[in-house]
């Protein structure tokens, strides 16, 4: 006999081992109980993951890729409507930021973790750094020239010297030029720019075809200029010779300049010409001198010893803060006063002047409206509404290059591209699209660039017809767009809305024109050897046998 004990702890155990067998044959057999919870477990698994950053990524279907861009193009253009031109100053950086959030929605659903989404948002700011910088020097430079006199210095030798019958087509020639010595269209339209506006005003001339022609050069030498950073970036992208696709460039860039200068003449306003009103008014309001014209010849200088546009522009701007404590220290200690304090002695009054100048711009009191007008601009603040624009413009490029956008739509458009006039076309179609979308003129040549290389590189093409292609496109064109960087910056700087001289800017509108035009007649569409073209899949970088 077994103790009480021991019997009593026998049948326990055997009820365990029942009960246990019991529940597993409940598991093996009640399907739908046992699979919920697997399930379950597995969705409570994958939020984790996304919570914690991992990425697990669907492809976007065709309306999901479709439905941030139709949405900012639909909020931008109300925001246009209701507001006007002062749309910039705010409700289109809303526009950009609801954008934003519906892409980063699309991509969430889609796999994409939010934290992932926010470092590309977070990394295409990043990217625009520099141009916010530039921004702001620019800011100072233009609030310090009106202080210091070299603004109104340069608006009266242009006077001049230029004629209205001629105004337009001289003012694109001459920023063509520079540009293409100096090979940055931001720094031409920073300071030359901003002399021949000044002009303009002054004799009576369209300030938005003025801004259209200042523009048209300046694109001109930033695209196929050795010295320019896009025009570098172009040809190292696609693995083409720098030289060779400046010279294949040259090919639709100096066709569309050359219709640009044409225009520019026909447009010109031919009438007499007095201006002795105006120059007396200025000789009364400043003593002008050739030594004004200094903070020009060193940004102009220091560009060409290529030196970055920021500090080009930002020690123009210091020199200019020097050379009006020196010639005209009761301008500066005058426009102190306005501001504050007065009770401060000189020395500090003529900080005071020039750091409001870089901080707020300059406000002139001469007593005569039309040069109180030209000179009562600039300074940092004045460029904090293109600075909103900009950021709120690239972290929406951000999260839609992230999302996998942009591949969706032009994927399908380089595959049933048949013939080479096709072909560019669809590049040049995507160019631009990436330069509304992700609002950065870089992104516009790398991204597309990369997209296209390999379908180039596989029908024989050699790389500098892509190269061309590219450049001739994207550059142009990224100041035709209002919340790109460029035309932003362009709109800023000028005092011009994007809308405005977009009609008069003729060598951006048409040099991606010029570049499909070319295709389709067949015109230097240079191809490699055969014996090549294995290698030139590989390497996107062979040797054109002129064929």
């Amino acid at each position: 006999m077994q103790p009480v004990g021991a019997l009593h702890s026998s049948q326990t155990s055997r009820r365990l081992v029942g009960g246990t067998r019991i529940l597993w044959r409940l598991r093996r057999t009640d399907v739908p109980n046992a699979t919920k919870p697997r399930s379950h477990r597995e969705d409570l698994s994958e939020k984790r993951r996304r919570m914690n950053g991992l990425d697990m990524p669907k492809a976007l279907s065709t309306f999901e890729a479709l439905v941030p861009i139709v949405s900012l193009i639909l909020l931008v253009a109300i925001a246009y409507y209701i507001f006007g031109e002062a749309s910039t100053s705010g409700p289109t950086q809303v526009a950009l930021v609801v954008a934003t959030m519906i892409a980063v929605f699309i991509a969430w659903r889609r796999g994409h973790s939010l934290s992932s989404l926010n470092a590309a948002a977070t990394a295409s700011v990043s990217s625009g750094i520099g141009a916010i910088f530039i921004l702001f020097a620019v800011g100072a430079l233009i609030g310090t020239w009106a202080l210091s006199g070299t603004l109104i210095a340069m608006v009266y030798y242009g006077m001049q010297i230029l004629n209205p019958a001629y105004f337009y087509v001289t003012a694109a020639a001459i920023c063509a030029v520079v540009s293409f010595c100096i090979g940055s269209s931001w720094t031409v339209v920073g300071t030359i720019g901003i002399g021949l506006m000044g002009i303009a005003l002054s004799i009576d001339m369209d300030p938005a075809i003025t801004a259209g022609a200042v523009i048209s050069g300046a694109y001109f030498g930033d695209t196929i200029s050795p010295l320019s950073d896009s025009a570098n970036l172009v040809a190292g992208m696609v693995g083409a010779n720098l030289y060779e696709h400046i010279r294949e460039t040259a090919l639709t860039t100096s066709g569309a300049l050359a219709i640009a200068l044409l225009v520019f003449w026909t447009i010109g306003k031919p009438a007499d010409f007095d201006i002795s009103n105006e120059i007396a008014a200025i000789e009364r309001a400043f003593d002008v001198s050739p030594v004004l014209s200094l903070p020009l010849i060193v940004v102009v200088g220091l560009a060409l010893c290529r030196l970055p546009p920021f500090t080009s522009i930002f020690i123009g701007a210091i020199v200019a803060c020097a050379l009006a404590a020196i010639i005209a220290p009761e301008r500066v200690m005058a426009f102190a006063s306005t501001v504050s304090r007065e009770d401060l002695p000189p020395w500090l009054l003529l900080l005071k002047g020039v750091w409001l100048a870089f901080a707020n711009g300059y406000v002139s009191a001469t007593g005569v409206a039309d040069i109180d007008q030209l000179l009562s601009r600039g300074g940092m603040e004045s460029m904090l509404n293109t600075i909103w624009l900009v950021i709120a413009a690239l972290a929406f490029g951000g999260v839609v290059e992230k999302a996998g956008v942009l591949d969706k739509l032009v994927r399908p458009v380089i595959n049933a591209a048949k013939t080479a006039g096709t072909l560019i076309i669809s590049l040049v179609a995507a160019v631009f699209a990436t330069n509304v979308v992700t609002a950065d003129q870089y992104i516009s040549i790398a991204l597309p660039g990369r997209m296209f290389k390999t379908a180039f590189a596989s029908r024989g093409f050699a790389p500098v017809v892509l190269s061309r292609a590219v450049g001739g496109a994207a550059t142009p064109t990224s100041a035709l767009v209002p919340w790109n960087s460029c035309g932003a910056y362009m709109a800023a700087t000028l005092g011009v809305a994007t809308l405005d001289y977009v009609p008069y800017a003729i060598f951006s509108l048409l040099s991606p024109l010029l570049v499909v035009v070319v295709a389709f007649a067949g015109v230097r569409m240079q191809r490699v050897s055969d014996t090549d073209k294995e290698s030139s899949e590989q390497r996107g970088r062979t040797t054109p046998d002129g064929g």
